[in-house]
């Protein structure tokens, strides 16, 4: 999953307003949209479940070129939807600033990767791969999800820029491909398993997939 690890101050006061109020609209957005649909106890729970697990799972480091780490994004979107898909993106992202993931001022720019990640993944899940079985479906979607939220985290550093560091323009850009890179790796992982999990809950619990 794409994830800015970056401790406060890395950006300039003035991008962290930026991707904060960006992050604040998306998720004015999310709520608006919440409200409008019907949200049983059922979705609750399920929303409820699938924080804890994002943020459980977040927490196990992979022993993988320095440690690289999932969260299941795609799935959040596959499950939830993409407007409480965003939301709880943005709490886990609340607590994973709360234990050193990350400054306290990234947490904007982060919702946004990781809110691009859930919503793309619902799109594709539920429209560009409807001919598609579930495995495949599920697959396909979370690779794509977490395509779209690296390019978005590569964007946003280099739009803001890193204080302190000399490297700029194609320089920032090449060093930083590297995280993409390495990232899709470990994406191509959470693929399968996304893609094991919606095919098993297609068979025991079909009403939970589609958000």
């Amino acid at each position: 999953m794409a994830h800015i690890h970056l401790p406060d101050g890395t950006f300039l006061l003035q991008w962290v307003i930026v991707w904060w109020a960006l992050a604040l609209a998306l998720l004015a957005v999310a709520l608006i949209a919440s409200r409008r649909q019907i949200i049983t106890v059922q979705r609750l729970s399920v929303a409820g479940l699938l924080t804890a697990a994002s943020f459980a799972i977040f927490q196990v480091e992979l022993p993988f070129a320095g440690g690289v780490h999932m969260n299941f994004t795609p799935l959040i979107g596959i499950l939830a939807g993409p407007a409480l898909g965003s939301l709880i993106v943005f709490i886990v992202n609340i607590l994973s600033a709360t234990i050193g993931h990350g400054g306290w001022g990234l947490i904007g720019a982060n919702t946004l990767v990781n809110a691009s990640e859930v919503i793309s993944a619902y799109y594709l899940f539920t429209f560009a791969t409807r001919r598609f079985e579930l495995f495949t479906r599920g697959a396909v979607a979370a690779f794509g999800g977490l395509l779209v939220g690296n390019v978005l985290s590569v964007l946003i550093i280099m739009i803001s820029g890193i204080q302190g560091s000399t490297l700029r323009g194609t320089e920032l850009f090449m060093y930083l491909l590297q995280i993409p890179i390495l990232n899709l790796f470990i994406a191509a992982i959470e693929a399968i398993v996304t893609g094991f999990v919606v095919e098993y809950l297609g068979k025991v619990r079909k009403d939970l997939i589609g958000g």
